[in-house]
Formats: C-alpha cells, structure tokens, sequence
C-alpha cells in the first residue's frame, strides 16, 4: 500500500551520493577471519560482561558476554573457536584508545550452537518475545546501538500509536540498507510484522528516499496486501535523521529535547527489523550485518555480509585495497563518519559503512576563516537552529546561552559546516560544547550530591547528640534515685539493728559490723533497682540478674546478722559524735565503688561510657580523701587484744585478696596476673591461721569454695566476641561502609558468638 502525502523538513543539502560505487553487485559472504575482536560496548549503555574464560571452546552464536544492565546487550560468538584473550583491544573511535573486548581464534569449523526457532511468536506472551529479543543482542543497526527491546518497552504513560521503519539511508555512500530491501524484503517485511504484533500500533509507515527505485519495488511486492503504508520521498540530506523522518512522514515535529515516544511515534531502523526476523524465526543472535565497503581506494566496492568482529583491514583487503592510493579511513559516511586511527580497529554492530578515500576524492579542508554572517548554516540546518550564534556561544564558552539556544537539539548532520563558506568546522565546536556541558553538568550533580550527603550527616550527628544528651540527663536522673534509694536503705538498716534486742547499740559497732552492714545496704539498693528494670522490661538476663541479686542481698543479710548475734554479750563502746559521717563517707565510697566495677566490666564502652568512667574515678579519688580525714578526726576506739585486732585484719586482708582473684578472672585477666592473685590469696589464708592460732577463740571450721578461672580457649573466644562487636559498631557508625562490608561484620559477631555458646554449653 503506498501513499503519496509527504511533508517537508526545514534546510537540508543535496551533497553528490556517490551510492553507484557499491550498488551495483549482490550482497557478497565476506571470508571468515582467522581472528575476531570483539568489543563489550557496541552499543549505547553499559559494556557487556564476559560470561566465558581464556581457553574456552565457543560455537557460533553462543552468548559469550551478558547484558550488564536494563540499557545494555548481549554479545555472541560470531564462529566457532577459543578465547585467546580478554582485555584491551583496538577499538573503532577517534580517539585511537583501547576498549575491553573479547578476542576469538576461528577455528575454521564455523559450527553452529543448536538453535530455537519460534515460528509460533505470534502464541508467546509479549514479555517472552521481548525477552527473545533482548537474549538476541539486538541493537540499533542505522544509529547509535540503543538496545532494541529497550527502545519496544515505553513507559506506560506512552502509547505508541505509529511504526515508522527506517529506509532513507541518505548519507552519501552508503548502500548497505538499499542492498539488504532488495534482496531481503521478504525478511524485513516478516521483522516489520513482528513488531507491529509486539507493539500493536495503529499505523505502520516505511520511509525509502526515492533513489532506490530497486528497493521501492522489492519492499511494495513483499508488503502486498498487508496494512502497512509505503511512503517515496524525494532525496535530501539529512531526511534520515529519526526526527526529520518523523516530520516527513507525519507532519509532526517533535517536541525540543524530547523523544519520538512523547508523541506516540517508534522508529526503527530496516536492518533492526531484519535481525528481528532472524532472532525470533531462525533463533539466530546478531552476529552479522551488511556493511558498505566504498570508495575510489577499493578495486572492487561493494556490500559485504560481514561478521561482528572482523578487522576492517581484511575486508578491506577482500574489496582490493590499493593502500597507495589511500588517504582516510573513515567508518560511516563522509558528513556523520570519523577517521579510523588504523586498519586493525574490528566491524561492530553499528558499522554501516567503511569509506576507503584518496586525497583527490576528499580533500582535506581549506583553513577556517572568519565568519562573516551570511546565515547559509541557518538556511541549511534541518533542526531550525543558528548555528553561526552557537558557533560564538561555544567560543565564548557561554553554556547557559548554549542550552537557551537549544544546542542539543542539533543531530551533528554536518549540513551547517558544508555550506560554510569561510569553512568554519562548526560541529567539531558543537561536539567540544556539548562534552563540557555534560562534564560540568555531572561535577554539579557530584556536587549537590555531596552537599545532601553532608547535610544528612549533620543532621544524624544533630540527633545523635541530642540522643546523648538525653541519656546523660536519664544517667543523672538514675544516679539521684540511686543515692535517695541508698539513704532510705541505710536508714532502714540503721532502724532495723536498732529494733533487734540481740544487736549491739549503734555506738559499738566494730568495723566489721560496719563493712557487713555497708555491704547488705548496698545489696538491697542494687536489688530494688533491678526489681525496678525487670517491671519495665521484662527479659530472661533481668530475671536471673535479680535472682542472683536477691541471694547476694540474703546473705549480705545473713552475715550482719551472724556478727551481730556473736557480739551480743560483748561491752559495747561509745561511738564519736562525728561517727555518722565516718559513716557516710565509708557508704559514698563503696557506692562509686560498685558503680565504677559495673562499667568496667563492659566489653566495649563507647565515648559516654568513658567519660562516666573517668568522673566516677574522679570522685571516688575525692571520696576516699574524704572518708581518711574523717577516719583520722574521728577518736581511737577502745583498746582491744592484740590478738583479736590482727585477727581482724588477717581476715579483711583475706576477704581483699578473694575479691581481688574474682574479679580479675571475670574480667579475663592474663594466666601471670591470675597466678600472682592466687599466690596472694594464698598467703593471707596461712596468715589468717596464724592470727587464729595466736587468738584465745575456738579455730572456726574452715569452708571455702572456689571458682575455677576461665581456660585460655573461653578467653580466646570472648576477646574474639568483643573485637568482633566493637569493629561492628565501627563500621555501622561510618556512613561510607560498603553493604557487603557490614554484611561480612555482622555474619563474623554472628559466628564468634556462637563458638562461644557452643564451647559454653559443651
């Protein structure tokens, strides 16, 4: 079906074709390479990843590299061979630089994996043909390589109501798309139909410039009776561009800076279609495409079917170089093409064409000279643009009057700097303008991302602090209910010594009395404290902790009650006016005491902890100076024995050094340390017996339980927890910790505490 209403696009040039260089014989099977260079980009979006090692035996079209992301594609092998090598390779680029790239040795067999056509299609459901699509490598084969099924999968928001398919090929030279309508119609006509049922547009538009009159009748008789709509148009450069197509078409112009999907158009270009074909009914990757081998260097130009990969050297080779005559390389056409820094750079899934040129063919260009403002470059650009205005903006580097003036809108056609009359190279500017802008355009994204990164940071320091402040103020508030709790608790026991008629009077209380009692008030006072954290949370560790506090208080108990009842008979003494504050002092030391044992024993304090630590230390310092003056204000007691006071002695020195070992073996102190504690204790025993055989009293039955220490494998797997747990908490409070790492930190305090309740428990 064909229809003649055409619309016309703005500017646009006439340059010589020069297309009967290569359009003239068939499509010829370029010679398969010894050696096939593979690049993993060759397509817009993220390089492929290697999915096969060095040394490993491929088959044709085996997938030898995996899309690394949703805009990216997969690469396959286009023969059969080894890997010999992964890694930097020439590369098709201006710039001359390497690219990561796979290389395959042919092994000459050129044997096929199995393949798996769906001549069905039409059955599957459309996320499996795209997926076919997508496993295909398919891209963009007449522009810049975007993913195909990519480009099939719009947002929702975006119904694309036409299919345009792409036949201009305007570009001088060129005439890869003209030779694969002509003798491959039928199969561009049956890719055509396969996205028209992906996408199930209303209309299906097939664009062909009307100098192939040849194509024109190869894709009319392949259409037949089918709804698809054929438009001739008369030849301009460049009427190929997607946009300018759309214009030519349809009449309808898209939007500055957008997409041909903002207003319900998809383009795709007649070799995409045919891979199309060869991917859902052959199951073939793309490993192939035609490319145009021209130029007045050439023996023989012509069209070659040519495998992704293979060195532009041997195909230029295959078409007679005459490398004497040779002055530029280039890869696509003269207006949009770049010279190819050497001939070893390989074919890739975007190369239409290889100009081999002479000096006479394409001369270089003559000097720039000044502009002088005849505005043919805004007569010629097809985007309605000024490109003399751009040209100033770009020298002055004025970027924001750049993207005022809609700089990339321009498709870099070449058209503007053709016409030039003083020969400015007006795109090379535009290219060197856009690269800064998007280069300044990404440090400001850097930027601000850097900016919202820090702004975060204070802000979780801001509450951070607020958090630590709150929790002093709540440390603070505990302490004054502590030190409330532990004057009521005195009191109670002053009260409750008073009350018993077997207790002494307050006033001949021995030393040992005193310390049995301090000890019993502050058993109760840590015991009402955890009864009050076990009423707000209750867990197992609170539960036990109070039990075990529970006993101690009991015992505490006990023991003043023993003492109390042995001394009963004995003459009581007359305590000091100023007792009462020996006494507090005595209780305000043991109390930072057992505050200062309590944060000890944590495994790894943070800042707060520390500094709670220190002042603790520090207060206790100025509670013992306190507790001797008063001790030495405070008048000699009445004259006992001697026997009896060192006996006295003898057994708080025994207490002291018991006391000392419990807690160093708590705290996992190293084997000497514990072996010099247990030396210690053992000489205050033998000195306790000798104050009891020098005593009158009865020698006490001898009842003593020990705790074994801990073995070095349950301190090696503590100190293990506690390493483990603190560069935990390191790692989580740094904000740049890589997710893997944390993961690794939490699995490592995972696995150390296991060991450890395992070793426990055996």
């Amino acid at each position: 079906m064909t229809s003649l209403k055409v619309w016309d696009i703005h500017g646009g040039i006439h340059p010589p074709e020069h297309k009967e260089l290569s359009n003239r014989t068939p499509i010829q099977p370029a010679p398969l390479p010894k050696r096939l260079i593979l690049p993993l980009a060759q397509h817009l979006g993220a390089p492929a990843e290697p999915c096969v090692a060095l040394g490993e035996h491929v088959l044709k079209g085996q997938q030898i590299a995996v899309a690394s992301g949703f805009v990216s594609a997969a690469l396959h092998a286009p023969t059969s061979g080894v890997v010999s090598f992964i890694g930097p390779q020439p590369y098709p680029h201006v710039s001359g630089m390497l690219a990561n790239a796979i290389v395959i040795d042919s092994d000459g067999e050129d044997r096929w994996i199995e393949l798996e056509p769906h001549l069905d299609y039409r059955a599957l459901e459309r996320p499996a043909l795209l997926e076919l699509i997508r496993q295909a490598g398919i891209s963009g084969l007449g522009g810049a390589g975007f993913p195909t099924a990519v480009k099939l999968t719009p947002p929702p928001t975006q119904r694309i109501r036409t299919l345009i398919i792409n036949g201009t090929e305007c570009e001088p030279y060129i005439t890869a798309d003209d030779l694969l309508m002509r003798e491959k119609a039928a199969e561009l006509v049956a890719g055509i139909e396969i996205l028209a049922h992906l996408i199930q547009p209303q209309d299906v538009l097939i664009g062909i410039e009307d100098n192939k009159p040849e194509a024109i009748a190869a894709v009319r008789a392949a259409i037949g009776e089918r709804p698809f709509v054929l438009k001739v148009f008369p030849t301009k450069y460049p009427s190929g561009g997607e946009k300018q197509l759309i214009q030519i078409l349809t009449g309808e112009e898209v939007p500055s800076g957008g997409l041909p999907a903002d207003i319900g158009m998809l383009c795709q270009n007649v070799g995409t279609c045919v891979a199309i074909h060869d991917a859902v009914l052959l199951g073939k990757p793309l490993i192939s495409r035609i490319t145009t081998l021209t130029g007045e260097a050439l023996a023989r130009p012509m069209n070659v079917e040519a495998l992704i990969g293979t060195p532009a050297g041997e195909l230029l080779a295959f078409a007679g170089l005459e490398q004497n005559r040779l002055n530029r390389l280039i890869m696509g056409g003269p207006m949009m093409g770049f010279t190819l820094p050497s001939l070893d750079v390989p074919v890739i899934k975007t190369t239409n064409c290889l100009l081999a040129s002479t000096l006479e063919e394409l001369p270089p260009p003559p000097p720039a000279l000044p502009c002088i403002r005849c505005g043919e470059c805004a007569e010629a650009c097809p985007v309605s643009l000024l490109p003399q205005q751009l040209h100033f903006f770009a020298l002055g580097q004025e970027h924001e009057q750049l993207k005022a003036h809609h700089l990339f809108d321009c498709i870099e056609c070449g058209a503007c700097a053709y016409v030039c009359p003083s020969s400015i190279p007006l795109v090379q500017y535009y290219r060197a303008a856009k690269a800064e802008i998007r280069e300044l355009e990404q440090k400001q994204q850097k930027a601000e991302h850097s900016k919202q990164r820090f702004e975060l940071r204070q802000e979780r320091l801001r509450r951070a602090e607020e958090q630590k402040e709150a929790e002093r103020k709540a440390r603070a508030e505990r302490a004054a209910r502590a030190k409330a709790a532990q004057g009521e608790s005195a009191q109670v026991v002053s009260d409750t010594t008073a009350a018993t008629p077997s207790a002494a009077p307050k006033s001949g209380l021995s030393e040992t009395q005193k310390k049995l009692k301090i000890e019993a008030s502050m058993a109760q006072v840590a015991l009402k404290k955890a009864e009050k954290q076990l009423a707000a949370h209750d867990t197992p560790e609170l539960q036990a902790q109070v039990a075990d506090l529970r006993k101690a208080a009991e015992a505490a108990q006990q023991a003043l009650d023993a003492v109390m009842q042995e001394n009963a008979s004995a003459a009581p003494t007359v305590s000091p006016a100023d007792d009462e504050a020996l006494k507090k002092a005595k209780i305000e030391a043991a109390m930072l005491k057992a505050q200062i044992r309590k944060l000890e024993k944590l495994e790894a304090p943070d800042d707060d902890q520390q500094a709670e630590l220190a002042r603790l230390r520090q207060q206790l310092h100025e509670a013992e100076q306190a507790l001797a003056a008063a001790q030495s204000a405070a008048p000699a007691p009445a004259a006992k024995p001697a026997d009896d006071e060192a006996l006295k002695k003898a057994k708080i020195e025994l207490a002291m050094k018991r006391a000392e070992l419990k807690k160093a073996e708590k705290a996992g102190a190293q084997e000497a340390e514990l072996s010099r504690l247990r030396d210690a204790l053992q000489a205050a025993e033998q000195a306790l017996h000798a104050a009891e055989d020098a005593s009158h009293k009865p020698a006490p039955e001898l009842v003593r339980t020990s705790k074994p220490g801990i073995d070095e494998r349950q301190r090696e797997l503590k100190t293990e927890v506690a390493f483990a747990r603190a560069d935990l908490r390191k790692l989580e409070r740094d904000e740049q910790t890589e997710p893997t790492t944390l993961e690794a930190a939490r699995l490592r305090l995972s696995e150390a505490e296991r060991q450890l309740a395992d070793y426990q428990q055996s």
